[in-house]
């Protein structure tokens, strides 16, 4: 187990690649935001998690169990997105496209058997929002985290007993560097990692969230 000199306030956590990608910008802007956050005196830790349904949710509660944050913000890639989502519902279903990076490829299988049908984001999802796009960095609150591993650690981190008091899942595009293709949309990998360190400093800041609207017509 790592021992950590300070005690971490945030977590953060990304994934690995996936689908015959070699790169993977969650976990890539999840580390750089740790070296943002100390900047402004708070103390982060980023953890790959595996794309894998059977293993990426023991892997967050390891992580969960050894640190003891007071916010964590999990990451995502939203590939074919040009903006950061900041996600509000998690969903107890797992229907996957593809097959995850054990083969696994569940069909309408819930996260946890006999779990709520959704869990919220704990965060200020429209107050993160906010800030992101103050930092000049286009963002959005979403309604759906989709069903593959993403919304599975979404719901497994919101569903944790004992979870931190701040928690909730962000979705970033391609950062231009690495994306597929040179016409895929994407943002800068520094915007990436401030958009996440942004988020982290509004799940840190407390208080109720922004009444404005933020949803969609469809």
């Amino acid at each position: 187990m790592t021992v950590h000199a300070t005690p971490v306030r945030v977590l953060l956590t990304g994934f690995e690649p996936f689908g015959g990608d070699a790169h993977n910008p969650s976990i890539a802007a999840a580390r750089a935001a740790v070296g943002l956050l100390s900047t402004q005196g708070v103390s982060a830790h980023a953890v790959e998690l595996p794309c894998v349904f059977a293993a990426a949710g023991p892997a967050l509660a390891a992580a969960l169990g050894e640190m003891h944050p007071e916010a964590v913000v999990a990451v995502g890639l939203a590939g074919g997105t040009g903006s950061v989502r900041v996600e509000r519902v998690a969903v107890n279903l797992q229907d996957a496209r593809i097959p995850d990076n054990a083969g696994d490829q569940p069909v309408d299988r819930p996260v946890r058997l006999g779990g709520p049908a959704a869990h919220f984001a704990t965060l200020p999802v429209k107050r993160a929002v906010a800030r992101i796009r103050a930092a000049g960095v286009p963002a959005e609150p979403s309604l759906s985290a989709g069903a593959f591993v993403c919304n599975h650690v979404m719901y497994a981190l919101l569903d944790a007993p004992g979870t931190a008091r701040a928690a909730g899942f962000v979705h970033v595009p391609w950062d231009i560097e690495h994306r597929p293709t040179a016409d895929a949309p994407g943002l800068p990998a520094a915007d990436l990692a401030r958009a996440v360190a942004e988020t982290a400093l509004a799940a840190l800041d407390g208080g109720a969230d922004l009444t404005v609207p933020g949803g969609t017509l469809h």
